[in-house]
């Protein structure tokens, strides 16, 4: 069972109803293996009536197309991204274009993928081993704004092996040089003569490729790359017939809801499982020493038996609270550090000068994405399936099969549509635990964490503390610059947990370098500096912390920007300015900069204006954010006006690069005024989303975009908007207030 998202609008006797669940294996016909020159046979499967072209492409004789998609889907746009990637090299009807997920198989690795999420230098030793055995064990991760940059040139490849096949079985047709012949809207034309795909897609098949594959190079009104395409998502979104985790209803299904105890070693002592029997609709009570399960007839019911349950867990060791994770920052901060990235001599530059210093810091932050953790998992005939949102496939089936003692190769992952994640989705601890509720109850299974216990477990945007250190010369340019940063080792932590059954892959962390170059990204600025250095000093927070959109660079862009401002006040340049006349090796970024700063208005930054400029560079890609804000009655932090500047090189949809830079906008201005988490006695003091402060609908600001035109290469887009809207807020609050807020979230009256 595929859940498979349908073509844009019926056409030619495709609907989108009948393309939403795909068939078994082994139906439909098949591209010959000897023309697909890889290492890693193809195994894409056709229902009836389709034409399976290689690992990406099935094209049926009603003339849909569907592409298979190794990505996960968790509203970034990458369900129409990849396909219309494909169906422009193809010259496919876009109204005919489908889109299931791909299965699993090492052609769909992504290298990339996890060298970003990694932030792992490409000319390393362990950064070569790790794209090889990512490969080898079909490691697919959506991760680090990978997906178009990771996959453009294979789907490509794909769309114009496909067309080729098509064109030369057109071309013997009609008795003409098939390289004389192209394809339009679902048709092979020739002059005159056309051909549908649904005609020509079963000869086709056993057809062979040249050695070299002709790419589309006309740029006329057909192509569908770089066009605003309306998104294959959104209609079952809208209409309610997308399926996710939570819709899945299997025969003879029950409903489970779980708790477990506070952050730390905290293990299950006693729960009053008469009171839970005495709730309508329950089943059945599960406890081990780490959660207790509620099981019913539906959901509501099991969730109400946990209150009725009263768990009481013991926790060892030191009880985690705001005070000991700010007290593990300071420590790790006053300790030795380890040198991640240099450049020049900084410690010779500040020795015997006075520097200007400036200490930042973040407080963790939560995924609170819309859906909660969830997977629905049967258990029958020693075969356990899993549908559940991911966004690492295959980590989370080699997680099921050990808590259940089962071989990998027994697992099925069905991939969800995913309500958001924002990283929350690499962690497959709901998935363990619904596997081995299956297996226990031997009936179909689903779990669904309540949004206490979502927030309560969730792995955190780690917390950190920088202390900044420059040295200005007599010209007020900066000669050195240092940051030491206090941060939790999160990147060794998220290979700990998202590869714990994968020695190989845990075993390229020995090849890397001393430190954690995940826990400070972004660091090291973008600007043009003699000398400078960034410190990492590891904390044991004792809170389990994860990936976040846009990982550590959206503390560490706070820490660089605001200081950089800081520094530019001190040296009497308008912060525009001081940012330009240091970016001579970066002009991309520095046409951010005078982009936003066009459009916006900028005033200069001058006391009273409210205005605050920051920029990033990240993933390939640049942006500039300027912004206006003010401190409103009550204190509270009010965002009037956002103005973003963004290069991302060539764009393959314009809409949907809108869409990710202003989501990414709205994301990092909750992490700036709200989104913070406390921890009372290792527990989280947010139960609701409510309790976030999260901004609404009537908080969001005017909000203006500007897509800067550009031919080079994709960069990545979903996080690139995240990093400097904080600093940018933080640098208006200075403006408007006159007093410097260095602790995110920013609230005013704060240190």
């Amino acid at each position: 069972m595929r859940n498979r998202l349908p073509p844009s609008q019926s056409s030619g006797g495709v609907t989108r109803r009948g393309l939403l669940i795909g068939g078994g294996a082994g139906v439909g016909l098949v591209l010959a293996w000897a023309v697909w020159p890889r290492r890693y046979l193809p195994n894409l499967t056709a229902d009836k009536g389709e034409t399976v072209f290689g690992a990406w492409i099935k094209i049926g004789d009603d003339g849909h197309v569907t592409v298979a998609v190794p990505q996960a889907e968790h509203g970034q746009g990458v369900y129409t991204a990849l396909p219309q990637i494909v169906a422009d090299e193809l010259g496919a009807d876009w109204r005919t274009v489908a889109v299931e997920p791909a299965p699993l198989n090492s052609l769909y690795a992504n290298p990339l993928g996890a060298n970003e999420l990694f932030e792992t230098t490409t000319t390393t030793l362990a950064a070569r081993w790790r794209d090889a055995h990512a490969v080898r064990i079909g490691m697919m991760l959506t991760a680090g704004s990978s997906s178009v940059r990771g996959f453009e040139d294979d789907l490509r490849q794909a769309g114009a092996a496909a067309r080729v096949l098509l064109c030369k079985v057109a071309a013997a047709r009609w008795g003409v040089d098939w390289q004389a012949c192209d394809t339009k809207a679902g048709f092979v034309v020739h002059g005159t003569d056309r051909l549908r795909f649904a005609d020509l897609a079963a000869e086709a098949a056993s057809g062979t490729l040249p050695d070299a594959l002709p790419m589309r190079i006309n740029q006329d009104d057909s192509r569908l790359s770089g066009q605003s395409l309306p998104r294959l998502d959104a209609p079952s979104k809208v209409d309610g017939s997308a399926n996710f985790a939570g819709d899945v209803r299997l025969p003879d299904m029950v409903f489970a809801s779980i708790r477990q105890g506070p952050i730390g070693e905290s293990k299950l002592l006693r729960v009053d499982r008469a009171a839970a029997d005495r709730i309508p609709g329950v089943l059945q009570v599960v406890t081990n020493d780490r959660w207790v399960a509620a099981i019913g007839n539906n959901w509501w019911a099991a969730n109400r038996a946990l209150d009725a349950l009263a768990p009481r867990f013991e926790t060892r060791g030191t009880v985690v609270t705001s005070a000991t994770i700010d007290a593990a920052l300071r420590a790790a901060l006053d300790a030795p550090g380890k040198r991640i990235e240099t450049v020049g001599d900084v410690e010779a530059v500040l020795k015997d000068a006075r520097p200007i210093t400036a200490d930042y810091r973040a407080s963790l932050a939560a995924h609170a994405a819309i859906e909660t953790m969830s997977a629905t998992a049967r258990f029958t005939n020693g075969r356990l399936e899993l549908w559940l949102p991911t966004l690492a496939p295959a980590m989370a089936r080699d997680a099921a099969a050990a808590a259940t003692g089962l071989a990998a190769e027994k697992v099925i992952i069905h991939p969800m549509l995913i309500g958001g994640s924002f990283g929350a989705n690499l962690y497959h601890l709901c998935a363990e635990q619904a596997a081995v509720l299956a297996v226990m109850l031997k009936r179909p299974v689903q779990l669904t964490w309540s949004r206490v216990e979502d927030l309560l477990h969730d792995r955190f945007r780690p917390p950190a503390m920088a202390r900044m250190a420059a040295r200005l010369g007599p010209d007020g340019r900066i000669l050195g610059w240092r940051a030491r940063i206090a941060a939790p080792a999160t990147g060794q932590e998220i290979v700990a947990r998202l590869f714990a059954h994968d020695a190989g892959f845990r075993a390229t962390q020995a090849l890397a370098p001393a430190g954690d170059r995940y826990a400070v990204a972004g660091a090291a600025p973008p600007y043009r500096i003699p000398a400078y250095a960034i410190d990492h000093h590891p904390a044991d927070i004792g809170v389990p912390t994860g990936h976040w959109r846009s990982g550590a660079h959206s503390y560490t862009a706070f820490f660089t920007e605001c200081f950089l401002d800081e520094l530019a006040h001190l040296s009497g340049t308008e912060a525009l300015s001081f940012r330009i006349g240091m970016l001579g090796g970066n002009p991309r970024l520095a046409r951010c900069l005078s982009t936003a700063a066009s459009l916006g208005g900028w005033e200069g930054g001058i006391a009273g204006s409210g205005q605050g400029i920051a920029c990033h560079s990240f993933r390939g890609s640049h942006i500039a954010v300027l912004v206006e804000a003010h401190v409103g009655e009550g204190g509270a932090v009010s965002v009037d006006r956002i103005v973003a500047a963004v290069d991302c090189g060539r764009q393959i949809n314009p809409d949907l690069v809108r869409q990710q830079i202003e989501g990414g906008l709205l994301f990092g201005m909750a992490a700036a005024i709200g989104d913070s988490i406390g921890i009372t006695r290792g527990m989280p003091d947010a139960r609701r989303l409510g309790a976030l402060g999260l901004p609404r609908l009537a908080d969001t600001p005017d909000i203006t975009v500007e897509l800067i035109s550009s031919e080079a290469d994709p960069g990545g887009v979903s996080e690139l908007a995240v990093p400097p809207v904080a600093p940018a807020i933080a640098n208006a609050l200075q403006a408007a207030t006159g007093y410097r807020l260095r602790g995110l979230p920013l609230v005013p009256g704060s240190k």
